[in-house]
């Protein structure tokens, strides 16, 4: 199949197809695969823009460099929460390899973009990237006065699944200064993160 062809699959309704041309275009990429990805990224169709996110995420730390300056730059929110979504996508696919480093300084500048579809995506990337991204989560958290960002925060933190972790949420859980809902969410938060802790294999 042509590239083009593959390209159009990425958009059919079946999501066995649509994954079957992402590995495809893994496979077979050239230089001008990113780019065309990258263009997928402000398109109407929803189905084609996730499908765009996932292959991004599924090439890898390659990707990297054309995310961020389109995570960091885009005049467009929907391009720049697709950008931080494809770094989480990145994370995900590829656990047993370093995080492109300027992937992590992306998300950490993304984490303060006006705009909560970008700065919610960019946190949940930060939690699928794990503990390397756990300072830059923390330091956040603590400069921040957005409600939600904190809150979002919280259950990222919870996910990394480490005591450096629980820590900071049990600080959060018992600081009175803290706003409730916040508060709120690092509980919750912290019961899942002793029940993740507990089932590691030690």
């Amino acid at each position: 199949m042509t590239q083009d062809t593959l390209f159009q699959q990425l958009k059919h309704p079946n999501p066995n197809l649509r994954d079957r041309a992402m590995w495809e275009i893994v496979d077979t990429r050239d230089e001008t695969t990113i780019p065309k990805l990258m263009g997928i990224l402000a398109d109407e169709d929803v189905v084609y823009r996730r499908a765009a996110v996932k292959t991004l995420g599924a090439i890898g730390a390659d990707t990297a460099p054309l995310v961020v300056e389109s995570l960091l730059n885009s005049d467009n929110v929907t391009i720049r929460g697709s950008c931080a979504k494809a770094l989480a996508q990145i994370a995900v696919n590829y656990r047993e390899e370093p995080f492109p480093v300027e992937g992590l300084e992306g998300l950490k500048k993304s984490l303060h973009d006006p705009n909560p579809v970008v700065h919610i995506a960019s946190v949940m990337a930060l939690g699928e990237v794990g503990p390397p991204a756990f300072d830059i989560l923390v330091e956040a958290l603590n400069t921040t006065d957005n409600v939600a960002l904190a809150v979002a925060i919280a259950n990222a933190l919870a996910s990394i699944g480490d005591d450096r972790a629980k820590a900071v949420l049990t600080e959060l859980v018992n600081d009175e200064s803290v706003d409730i809902y916040v508060k709120e969410t690092a509980t919750s938060a912290l019961s899942r993160l002793e029940l993740i802790m507990k089932n590691q294999p030690k």
